[in-house]
């Protein structure tokens, strides 16, 4: 069997939803809103929570990182996919197909890590209020989501780097909308078991291990509550958590059915519309929910717009 790579300057072909033509200009219609939406969202949390002062708090820095976050995993995907869905053809570069996986890969490990931060940052507001701020110091903050984000680069060079070594036997299709580790798994032409130990070891690390640290968080979070009788802190405590454990429900529900089962247990088609669904539609939904459940970010964009309007006059 001839196991060569073929020419690593070789386009590969990103299949998407080709064999179902019919739903493709409902698929980038629907797709280009929510891009637009995601990059307004996570856009505007950015900028509140850096020109409003009364959100310079640890809660805040990190939702800005995950809104940076998003807006890069969103971008590094979607353009690329809309050029596809509207174009006669459907390929991207090797070099493109490389740097699309290892930012996918990259941001997405980042997140993992990240939503697990934020569940100890409420963790740290809701039980221990008294001695939040210097418990949550802004060198803490800083060394978390830099942590963070070293962990999501180490992992994305790991599986990088063992993915594209697999034999390829010239399979230049993808059957994907993007270049994602479990579709370039499937186009080799032998089985590594290396690889699969090797995903397996870092998803314990960067989704059951972030997941377990939550759920515990939570846990103790919610005792702390039961033992509170205010309405008022009540409605507080949901204002504040809820948002995050929606996200947090969305986000690493599908990713760990997605990643933490053998690559060649599912299909093809129920692949792609779980990818869809953590690729495009949980970055757009992020910045909502926040900013629907959240009375301060409601608050400072209409201080910010006041300021605006009030300088405009003057």
């Amino acid at each position: 069997m001839d196991t060569n790579n073929g020419s690593s300057t070789t386009d590969f072909i990103l299949l998407g939803f080709s064999d179902r033509p019919q739903l493709e200009p409902i698929i980038s219609g629907v797709v280009f809103i929510f891009y637009i939406v995601t990059l307004i969202g996570n856009t505007t949390i950015i900028l509140v929570s850096y020109l409003d002062t009364q959100l310079h708090t640890p809660m805040y820095f990190f939702l800005a990182n995950l809104s940076f976050l998003d807006l890069c995993y969103a971008t590094s995907i979607i353009p690329q996919m809309l050029v596809n869905l509207w174009g006669p053809t459907k390929s991207i570069t090797y070099g493109g197909c490389v740097l699309q996986f290892f930012f996918a890969l990259d941001l997405g490990s980042t997140e993992c890590l990240l939503l697990a931060v934020m569940a100890y940052d409420r963790y740290a507001a809701v039980c221990q209020p008294l001695h939040y701020m210097v418990i949550m110091n802004p060198q803490l903050c800083q060394n978390m989501v830099l942590t963070a984000w070293l962990g999501g680069l180490g992992s994305a060079l790991i599986v990088c780097s063992l993915t594209l070594k697999l034999p390829r036997c010239g399979n230049r299709e993808v059957n994907n909308f993007f270049c994602e580790m479990p579709a370039l798994i499937k186009m080799a032409c032998v089985y590594s078991k290396v690889i699969e130990i090797t995903v397996f070891a870092l998803g314990v690390v960067f989704l059951l291990a972030p997941i377990s640290l939550i759920l515990i968080s939570y846990g103790i979070i919610t005792q702390a509550v039961m033992r509170v009788k205010s309405k008022a802190r009540w409605r507080k405590v949901l204002n504040t958590c809820g948002s995050h454990l929606t996200v947090v429900t969305l986000f690493y529900g599908t990713i760990i059915y997605m990643y933490m089962k053998p690559q060649n247990s599912s299909s093809q088609d129920e692949g792609k519309f779980l990818s869809l669904f953590y690729t495009i539609i949980t970055p757009t939904l992020n910045p909502l929910i926040y900013t629907l459940r959240n009375k301060d970010v409601k608050s400072a964009v209409k201080r910010i717009l006041c300021v605006e309007r009030w300088s405009a006059k003057s």
